[in-house]
């Protein structure tokens, strides 16, 4: 696995302990890239078949009892080995077990200790419960969300666990191994999920504020307009309708053939402008519209469902999807153009140690133990 290991991060070794959601998928994206990713699991968690889970692709594993003294020693001897370790624990949770960022730093200076809660490391809602839902909800993001006169929708748990979660944490330890090559040491960064989903919305707060931005679902780009929004076609599937720009505008209606409508320009028109718009898609099939607006740019394009999305030609032909341990799954993205992709496989589980600082004799004691799997 090692000789076919290549990519940007092809070096750098980053234990993460197990979790949900967004520690494993921001072990992902450096995996995707070359990192050497060590999955730290319960004891009992670990078995010697391949683990399908996309987000442990091109991960190891091995199960290590962090509550024993024997267990915490030789996640130190790991860690003195280690870039990065990824923490998905309630704050204070590293310290009571012995293995936070202080209790490390004596065995390594240089490491790079990522930190992943939904709330942050301090303020008064660090030590309570919460889940995406509530995290994007605190943001301000979640009210952003839905159609007018209707509750906010949860986008699913993208915008926390995985936007402002995940990806800003591999962003932030991006950033201090970077900083690293510069100072020779390691630092903790506190990816909150919070903080990241209100940083997605950057532009809409401003929006808010200077008046450019008006209630939940009355926006150009928030279904308010009919003219960036999703429609029925005539076999129950959808298609996403986004022609903001004149000329793109003047594309679509022209390959519908409809003529006469009212002035997009003018507010007062969207609702009647909406019903055109709706009765005109339902006229036809998706497959028809598709083949009516092939080549253009209208900006008109099928809503595909899950289980198409890697067999539509264009995300073929740019090998957007690909198959690793027989489960279809999104490739590594960004991708570096005029380099070779990694070799991706299932997470498999590390039987020699060595190389991460703890010998065969000292493993199989601890196995004899049942510190480690």
């Amino acid at each position: 696995m090692e000789e076919s290991r290549k990519g940007p991060l092809a070096g750098v070794r980053v234990l993460e302990l197990a979790g949900l959601a967004p520690g494993p998928f921001a072990g992902m994206m450096l995996a995707d890239h070359g990192a050497e990713v060590l999955r730290i699991d319960r004891v009992t968690a670990v078995t010697d078949a391949p683990r399908p889970d996309v987000m442990d692709r091109g991960k190891r594993t091995i199960g290590l009892d962090l509550k024993s003294p024997e267990g915490v020693e030789a996640f130190k001897r790991l860690a003195a080995r280690a870039d990065v370790v990824i923490e998905v624990f309630r704050p204070g949770v590293a310290e009571r077990l012995g293995i936070g960022p202080d209790d490390l730093r004596p065995v390594n200076e240089r490491l790079v200790y990522g930190r992943m809660t939904g709330w942050g490391q301090d303020g008064p809602l660090a030590p309570r419960a919460g889940h995406d839902i509530d995290y994007i909800a605190i943001s301000g993001a979640l009210s952003m969300l839905g159609r007018a006169g209707e509750k906010p929708t949860p986008p699913i748990n993208i915008l926390g666990d995985f936007a402002g979660g995940g990806l800003m944490l591999a962003y932030g330890v991006l950033l201090a191994l970077f900083e690293r090559e510069r100072t020779g040491r390691g630092q903790v960064i506190d990816a909150a999920m919070v903080d990241g989903a209100a940083a997605l919305f950057s532009m809409f707060y401003h929006g808010v504020q200077s008046g450019s931005w008006g209630p939940r679902g009355t926006n150009l780009l928030d279904t308010g307009s009919p003219i960036y929004d999703t429609y029925e076609t005539a076999d129950g599937r959808y298609l996403a309708v986004g022609p903001l720009e004149p000329q793109f505008w003047s594309e679509m209606v022209s390959r519908m053939g409809i003529a006469d409508l009212p002035d997009r320009d003018d507010r007062a028109n969207w609702p009647e402008l909406r019903e055109r718009l709706t009765a005109a898609f339902r006229s036809r099939t998706r497959a028809e519209w598709e083949e009516i607006f092939d080549g253009s740019d209208a900006c008109v394009f099928p809503v595909l469902e899950m289980g198409e999305a890697a067999e539509h030609p264009h995300n073929r032909a740019r090998g957007t999807f690909v198959e690793v341990g027989g489960v279809t799954q999104p490739a590594p993205a960004p991708r570096l153009l005029g380099r070779e992709r990694s070799a991706l496989s299932p997470a498999t589980r590390l039987h020699d140690l060595t190389g991460w600082g703890l010998p065969d004799d000292d493993a199989k004691a601890l196995r004899a133990a049942g510190v480690l799997a």
